[in-house]
């Protein structure tokens, strides 16, 4: 009896202890060091419960990159450059030069613009096409227009125009090999980041009736001649994208669209008045709402207004997948002014630093194309659609590696890999798998030249406090070739 008295009171007394120190039993909040066990990619499924990709415009990396210190950007010898770019209307070969203007004005850059770019490898056609590009039109955003007869393509920016994306590089991870997942424009590249494909569909509801479209996926909406008249006629998107297998499997998500308008005009046209957009008007950067499965899933009230990515940030009630688009005057999409797409990230990103959901978060901040800014780095060939040129990539969290630049092969892709990795148990887009076929040329996730992003993370480590950063900040310091 005293025996069995004792082991009695000796449990009632753990219990007791226990109730009094509740956050010994139940964490809301990221794992401790010594609860964390495992590969780094267990590490992260205990840890990161939010991905949130934040895509902004037209960007090389060279341009807001090329002279970060350690990273892959302008080659130099004697602190002076050793690239530079013949001018085939003066003759003159121009070399990579500061740009304070906070107005740029870059370059056309649809598939053939890409292709003229990179010229077999050669990277030198960057000023030929910026000053072949269409100038005075009405809206000087659409991928065909090349800005002034000056061209500014060479130019690039440091922590004195850009500081608060230089210092997220400096706490934060880098990535100086990051890809346009397709050598294309703005849509495609939307396309891609949703569903891995840009395709052009013959019969709606059916995915085996899309083929392969780099450069002239049908936009949204697109105006064809019925009885002699333009009428809008909505696209299809019949094959498979993301949110198929999110919804599947019961993981949250959201697309959050600015109020305001798009870039780039409907099929990479030549001139064209600026474009409205909503959470409710499908665009450029909008594609989802004509995607077959959000649709018969139920799921267009997930693509709803940024202003509830602010309210979500701050309640704590973040889905697991979010991706933001901006509008037009916050894109940093030429001739869009740089301070204020700095202004509007930054505000993205201090809203999550702000939140409850903070430690258990990573952002992943990226620029869609190249916007015919000139980058010095071959992008490697992975299949018929790309890689597109390379842009500005930053992993911004609570476990990013302070100060880490990432020399893997990256593109967009990579996100659409992690999340697939975090959420899915690894399940691919993939026609063989997928449950919806669809004839893609190949899953773009398994491509053997592709990185992995957890490698950019340091889940040993406790939660990195909260960098808030002025949306308005000073400018930082000169950088040296």
């Amino acid at each position: 009896m005293t025996r069995r008295f004792l082991t009695v009171f000796m449990i009632l007394a753990i219990l007791l202890a226990s109730c009094s120190h509740p956050s010994q039993i139940i964490s809301t909040s990221a794992p401790t060091n010594a609860s964390a066990s495992g590969d780094p990619l267990t590490q992260a499924r205990l840890r990161i419960k939010h991905i949130v990709v934040i895509m902004q415009e037209n960007r090389s990396f060279d341009h807001y990159f090329g002279t970060y210190p350690g990273a892959d950007g302008f080659p130099v010898q004697n602190g002076q450059f050793t690239v530079c770019i013949n001018d085939p209307i003066t003759g003159q070969c121009v070399y990579p030069f500061h740009d304070p203007a906070d107005k740029n004005y870059g370059g056309p850059h649809g598939q053939k613009d890409a292709s003229a770019d990179i010229n077999g490898g050669k990277m030198d056609g960057f000023i030929a096409q910026a000053e072949r590009g269409k100038k005075g039109c009405q809206a000087s955003l659409d991928p065909a227009c090349g800005g002034t007869s000056i061209t500014d393509v060479m130019g690039y920016h440091d922590a004195r125009e850009i500081p608060n994306y230089w210092t997220y590089a400096e706490n934060f991870v880098l990535q100086d090999r990051m890809f346009e997942p397709n050598a294309s424009w703005s849509l495609p590249q939307h396309l891609f980041m949703v569903s891995e494909w840009s395709a052009i569909c013959s019969q709606a509801g059916d995915p085996m009736s899309c083929i392969n479209a780099l450069q002239s996926p049908q936009d949204p909406p697109d105006l064809q001649v019925k009885n002699g008249t333009p009428t809008p006629v909505n696209p299809d998107y019949a094959w498979t994208d993301l949110t198929y297998l999110l919804f599947k499997n019961n993981v949250s998500w959201k697309y959050y669209v600015q109020t305001g308008t798009q870039p780039d005009c409907a099929d990479d046209a030549a001139d064209c008045p600026p474009v409205h957009q909503d959470s409710k008007t499908p665009g450029i950067w909008n594609p989802l709402p004509f995607f077959d499965t959000v649709k018969q899933d139920g799921q267009l009230q997930n693509i709803t207004d940024v202003t509830n990515f602010y309210k979500d940030a701050h309640a704590g009630t973040l889905p697991a997948i979010s991706w933001i688009t901006p509008s037009g005057a916050n894109s940093e999409h030429p001739d869009s002014l740089v301070s204020d797409g700095q202004a509007w990230t930054t505000s993205l990103i201090n809203a999550v630093m702000q939140g409850p959901d903070w430690d258990s978060t990573v952002m992943f901040l990226s620029w869609d194309d190249w916007g015919g800014f000139y980058d010095h780095v071959v992008p490697p060939q992975v299949d018929q659609n790309g890689y597109g040129l390379r842009v500005p990539g930053l992993v911004i969290s609570p476990y990013a590696k302070k100060g880490f630049i990432d020399h893997q092969t990256l593109s967009q892709d990579a996100y659409v890999k992690f999340m697939e990795d975090l959420f899915l148990g690894g399940q691919r887009i993939d026609p063989a798998t997928d449950g919806r076929p669809d004839p893609r040329p190949d899953v773009r996730e398994n491509a053997s030249q592709l990185g992995n992003l957890i490698l950019d993370f340091d889940f040993n480590q406790s939660p990195r406090p909260p960098l808030v950063l002025s949306v308005q900040p000073a400018p930082g310091p000169a950088s040296i070739p």
